[in-house]
């Protein structure tokens, strides 16, 4: 993959969209340029679960605007991440086209502990090294992420679902603050962090850290306003925090409260972000919280920045899923290595897509057996099951999704790739995928004959030895019922057999090609 020197995040919270650039020098990245906006999309989520039009509307002038200032961006150098919100959207997905075509990217939906990895390894690079195991919080427009980590490694990765923009809306619908309303508003949160306690407890780390706007919100009231009265190190803490909630119940109205450090922007939504934090100090014994400068947008930067330095944590989990599930690294790699050679034959005349779909295409070689530890019988469906559903660091949800259907199709009837499988260049990589694994059946090492694929519109070619399928009748038959398989899906897969002259004659005006 290229390196650059300019990259770009961009991050669509539930509560504000931001778009972060930094400069890169060596491995370290140096901010040139930020832009928020309070877009508040978790605020457009109806009963029924569907963005409403005015966020909709918000939402993607927003993103024409950040569109406009990563125009001339090389595709690789941006990426933007959606979280929350448009985890839970119904129509998230008509939603999204609009919105790439407003930002000029793809836009990748990412998981909650995902997003508590990136958020992590935003606020780790952003914090003084220290040996101490580390508690970091981040309170979000929907959800809300908690990480223990020690040094650039996060431990344990859990997201809640309740974030600032939620609970204000939930609790305090009209602005009024209450102490019954209150009171609901802590408990719920509290419900929520008792299951994740005995993990995330003060018994675990030495450290906490809060990132995002909530936490700086919180800190900047309640030291500018010296609600403060005991004296910490850390920016927020339990005394402090008491005596805003005190505060808060005084002047019982959002529109009437009037604080250093609280911007007007942040204002509706405070009463509920600050019942989440204060839930979680008295849950998980938190006396003393420091404020983090970093936050997803720079863990976004700095994950980015890795898969440039062969740091890709997509490539730790392959290696980790392999392991767990027990997965025959010798016949992964032969699917893989047969795969992407015919891949890369069937998408030469696409070289700006052919880079990331034969990464997804590698990976999907390497993983398309993880089912197997479950059943024998039927492992393609639970490998398909596995890898939509687990969590897989480094991973979109589109990503997983694209691996499990490719794992899902590799074998078996093919009718079922109309559901999953989407445009002609990923069929191009569900069939590498499929004749890879026909040709590796045996699970053995066997020696191939020469193989040269092309893709067509809407159809398939592969050239190969005549007297090798002759002295491998079972492979022949196979290809036979795969052409039936392509054939209901509306596509024409013929075979060539070349006997022997041909076959060399083929081999020399390959290497002629190659200049061999």
């Amino acid at each position: 993959m290229l390196e650059y020197s300019t990259l770009a995040a961009v991050d669509l919270g539930s509560n504000s969209f931001r778009l972060q650039v930094a400069r890169v020098v060596g491995k370290q990245i140096y901010p040139l340029d930020s832009l928020r906006e309070m877009v508040r999309l978790a605020a457009g989520l109806t009963a029924e679960k569907r963005l409403d039009e005015a966020s909709q509307a918000r939402a993607l002038e927003c993103l024409k605007r950040f569109g406009e200032r990563l125009r001339d961006f090389p595709p690789h150098s941006v990426r933007a991440v959606g979280t929350n919100t448009l985890r839970v959207a119904r129509n998230a997905s008509a939603f999204l086209r609009k919105a790439e075509a407003a930002v000029g990217f793809p836009i990748e939906v990412i998981a909650g502990r995902e997003e508590a990895r990136l958020i992590y390894l935003g606020v780790a690079h952003s914090i003084p090294a220290s040996p101490n195991a580390r508690l970091v919080m981040d309170i979000g427009g929907g959800s809300t992420e908690f990480i223990i980590g020690n040094r650039l490694k996060p431990v344990r990765l859990e997201s809640l679902y309740m974030g600032c923009v939620s609970y204000s809306l939930r609790f305090f619908p009209d602005g009024r603050i209450t102490k019954s309303a209150m009171k609901r508003a802590e408990l719920s949160a509290g419900a929520e962090i008792q299951a994740i306690a005995a993990e995330f407890g003060s018994a675990h780390w030495q450290e906490a850290f809060g990132s995002s706007g909530t936490a700086r919100a919180l800190g900047d009231i309640i030291k500018l306003n010296n609600f403060d009265s005991v004296g910490c190190n850390g920016d927020i803490t339990l005394d402090g925090l008491e005596n805003f909630r005190d505060h808060l119940l005084k002047v019982g109205d959002i529109s009437k409260l009037e604080l250093a450090g609280l911007r007007s922007d942040r204002a509706p939504v405070i009463a509920g972000g600050f019942a989440i934090m204060f839930a979680a100090f008295s849950e998980l014994g938190i006396r003393c919280m420091s404020q983090a400068k970093g936050a997803l947008r720079q863990g976004v930067l700095y994950d980015l920045l890795g898969r440039f330095h062969n740091q890709d944590m997509r490539e730790v989990t392959v290696k980790q899923f392999m392991q767990r599930y027990r997965v025959d690294p010798a016949q992964a790699g032969r699917v893989e290595s047969l795969a992407l050679l015919l891949g890369k034959q069937l998408l030469k005349g696409f070289p700006d897509e052919a880079e990331e779909l034969l990464q997804i295409l590698s990976w999907a070689a390497r993983l398309h057996e993880v089912g197997i530890s479950v059943a024998h019988s039927g492992y393609h469906k639970h490998s398909a099951y596995i890898l939509a559903n687990a969590d897989m660091p480094g991973f979109s949800r589109r990503e997983q999704e694209r691996l499990s259907a490719l794992a899902l199709a590799h074998k078996g009837g093919i009718g079922k790739a109309r559901e999953f499988v989407a445009g002609p260049l990923d069929f191009a990589s569900l069939f590498a995928l499929r004749l890879a694994a026909l040709f590796h059946r045996s699970r053995s090492g066997i020696e191939l004959p020469r193989l040269e694929a092309s893709l067509g519109d809407k159809e398939y070619g592969l050239c190969i030895e005549r007297r090798w399928l002759k002295h491998n009748p079972l492979t022949d038959t196979a290809l036979s019922a795969e052409i039936e398989q392509w054939a209901a899906l509306g596509y024409d897969f013929h075979i060539n057999k070349l006997d022997g002259n041909e076959a060399r004659e083929a081999d020399k005006a390959a290497g002629s090609a190659t200049g061999t």
